[in-house]
């Protein structure tokens, strides 16, 4: 066989010819264990109330989980760190001029969602929002992203010295109040604008599945770019004793006091602002006409929060290993929640108890995984991926010995396969996803998921290109769970997989993300619940099983040298368009010059894109390249020699380690790897080659080709690996 891991028949490679039908019989066990009804019962359970750090919720929820792996066979107990968290103890926001409006600032219970006037509900507020009391002139600043200061800029509008209103969309909430403070502002305020979440999208809550006019989206605004977790422990957990920082020296907490609101409090706001019409992209659905500011409309803006040390229960489940117990495949899923988080994450924790449920049945039955299996349900993920940070850097060190892999998901719904992460996991997910039916269509999750990319494709190119395509690919991972700290901060290949595109609506962080919105809109019979623990729970089997572990890095090369690409072209393209710019400039100085009315600053022609030297990252590629191949190739002859495997494994999952730089990032260390991290200023989003591509789009040259060599460097390093594992399967 020529193909490495494309469906379960090819499997067989890496499997052990003998194992296959065993391993095809496995999964079909493993199938019949699985119930989209018990998946259901589990998410109403779980969010009978909210279940937030800190809160008496979350520690039943943690218990509860605790429970159901022990009765489902598995060895269990719950991590506790000790960690921040600030809760809000006053929030106020009110217009002062031209008129007086006091924010409502709560979302009402309706006799549709039981939970949703829960006495415990946390009300909206932004984590790590500094504690202020702020007074100024509002002025609107669309989006809230660096282009949109671009326009301000070009409108002649300042930020500096007062307060913003943002609306989210486009970015991570907390890139939002982050743009606004390096702005000079002295507030932020973040709202849900219909356009894009709201009755311009459809029906509202309860009717439909969109925000209504109270609802508001939580969430962290912690600046994880610089690093996640707990704020005042980076680098090491957070155990009881650990050494922390002081407050004011958490570089990721913002200065300013930042607050969401709904659109029902955003309207007053907005209709009141004087000053410039917004541009037409800068309008959303509000009855009005979009103004700027500022001018006559003042608001204040007071926030104060109980800063408490509170105890993260990550709840730890192992079935130990029987060839290789020291070699360990992780998955997990957190169990916080803004309040009652039927989707977000409830749905994705009830799939992997599912997984849980049905591996311990077959554990009964007499199956015995040759890796050890680790689940993890991790608490402290919604404030700033915290509760499974901690536990990676309290554990880093074994990790990078055991872990095989981390496998994640986060919330759940109708539609689509999605999947991210490693791309040398490519072909398995690959293979996976030609196994598994979907549960509406009855093809291939895969066939499925193709299909909507020819239909949806942007032209006639992406059209055929797409329809060509034989296997599939999977997106690089920026941020925004908790496979953050394994893959960027430890260098563990991981994953993060779950469905989706069919559940829009706009009950995202709201105290309506209740089992009574997810039953009606979100994935109505479960069965797309059900559908995810098929698939992650094949990656997981068969991960355990493989006789040698299932990476195929020539899918990896290709990527990277995709990246590098865009980044040449990216570089000529500045390059061409600042010489363009800047002949207009010189023109249009010159003849402003001649103008006694000329204005006292001329437009300043920006510097000249340089030569940027990739021939040594290009070098490092075709080096890979040899390498992957030669690899593959003596993969696929088979034969492997048995008192080789355990070293080819091991050296197979290390592997990702070559690609972390031991200095990490620039101005951000704690994030190592060179190849996939969150974009300073895309948040969640990912930027791929992130030292040299952030370089480039920052135009500091000298950087670029600091972190061209860098990266190289870490690109000869995995190839030389790859190499040295080669060796070890003669």
């Amino acid at each position: 066989m020529k193909k490495h891991l494309l469906s379960l028949s090819a499997f067989l490679i890496v499997l052990g010819t003998a194992s296959a039908q065993n391993q095809q019989q496995l999964e079909k066990t493993f199938d019949s264990h699985l119930s989209s009804e018990n998946i259901g019962k589990t998410i109403k359970e779980l969010t009978l109330r909210p279940h937030y750090l800190g809160s008496p919720g979350s520690k039943e929820v943690a218990e509860n989980l605790l429970a159901k792996f022990k009765s489902y066979g598995w060895d269990a107990e719950i991590a506790t760190y000790q960690v921040l968290f600030p809760s809000p103890k006053v929030r106020i926001l009110e217009m002062t001029a031209p008129t007086k409006y006091k924010a409502v600032l709560k979302e009402p219970a309706y006799k549709e969602d039981a939970t949703s006037g829960h006495p415990d509900q946390l009300p909206s507020y932004n984590a790590w929002s500094a504690d202020g009391d702020v007074s100024a002139e509002l002025v609107f600043v669309n989006f809230g992203l660096p282009e949109d200061y671009l326009t301000l800029e070009k409108l002649g509008i300042d930020v500096k010295g007062k307060i913003v209103i943002a609306r989210y969309g486009r970015s991570w909430r907390g890139i939002k109040p982050k743009v606004a403070q390096e702005h000079g502002a002295i507030g932020c305020i973040i709202y849900s604008d219909p356009k894009e979440d709201g009755y311009y999208q459809g029906d509202v809550y309860p009717k439909g599945s969109f925000k209504n006019e109270f609802g508001v989206q939580r969430g962290s605004i912690m600046d994880m770019v610089i690093y996640p977790g707990d704020p005042l422990t980076p680098f090491i957990g957070a155990t009881p004793n650990a050494k922390r920082l002081a407050r004011e020296d958490a570089e990721n907490l913002l200065k300013i006091p930042v607050l969401p609101i709904s659109y029902h409090d955003a309207q007053p706001l907005l209709e009141s602002l004087g000053g410039p019409v917004a541009p037409e992209d800068w309008r959303g659905a509000l009855p009005f006409t979009y103004h700027i500011g500022p001018g006559k409309t003042s608001v204040r803006l007071k926030l104060e929060f109980d800063w408490k040390i509170v105890p993260a229960y990550n709840v730890i489940a192992k079935i130990k290993g029987t060839d290789y117990p020291d070699q360990w495949i992780v998955r997990g899923n957190h169990h916080d929640a803004w309040n009652p988080g039927a989707n977000d994450p409830i749905s994705g924790i009830a799939s992997m108890m599912e997984e849980a449920k049905s591996i311990g049945e077959l554990v009964k039955n007499g199956y015995k995984p040759k890796r050890t299996l680790v689940y993890c349900a991790w608490d402290a993920e919604e404030p700033g991926l915290i509760g499974s940070t901690e536990w990676v850097e309290d554990h880093v060190a074994e990790l990078k010995q055991k872990a095989v892999v981390y496998i994640n998901s986060d919330g759940n719904g109708r539609g689509f396969l999605s999947a991210g992460g490693s791309h040398g996991l490519e072909s398995m997910v690959d293979g996976i996803a030609k196994d598994v039916i979907d549960p509406q269509t009855n093809v291939s999750i895969y066939d499925r998921l193709k299909a909507r990319e020819i239909v949806s494709a942007g032209s006639d190119k992406a059209r055929k290109d797409n329809m060509a395509k034989k296997s599939m690919s999977i997106s690089a991972l920026g941020s925004g769970s908790d496979y953050s700290a394994f893959l960027q901060h430890a260098g563990v290949p991981s994953l993060n997989i779950g469905f989706g595109g069919e559940n829009a609506g706009g009950e995202y962080h709201t105290a309506y993300d209740s089992y009574d919105y997810y039953s009606r809109f979100g994935d109505p019979g479960f069965n797309y619940g059900r559908a995810l623990s098929q698939t992650i729970g094949r990656a997981v089997l068969r991960m355990a099983n493989a006789d040698t572990l299932p990476f195929e890095f020539k899918n990896l090369h290709k990527t990277i040298s995709s990246y590098v690409t865009e980044m040449i072209s990216m570089t000529d393209q500045m390059r061409e368009s600042t010489a363009v710019y800047n002949q207009v400039i010189s023109g249009n100085n010159h003849q402003l010059a001649a103008d006694p009315a000329k204005p006292e600053k001329l437009p300043i022609p920006k510097a000249e894109v340089p030569y940027i030297d990739f021939s040594v990252l290009q070098n490092s590629l075709v080096k890979l390249e040899s390498s992957a191949l030669a690899l593959s190739e003596r993969i696929a002859k088979g034969n492997i020699p048995g008192t080789s495997l355990k070293a080819l494994n091991e050296a197979l999952y290390q592997a990702e380690q070559s690609l972390l730089t031991k200095d990490g990032l620039p101005r951000r260390p704690w994030y190592k790897h060179t190849i996939y991290a969150p974009g300073f200023y895309t948040g969640y989003g990912v930027k791929t080659m992130p030292g040299v591509r952030e370089a480039i789009e920052q135009r500091d040259w000298k950087e670029a080709q600091d972190q061209i060599r860098i990266s190289a460097d870490a690109i000869n390093r995995l190839a030389e690996h790859l190499n040295n594992t080669t060796k070890l399967a003669q």
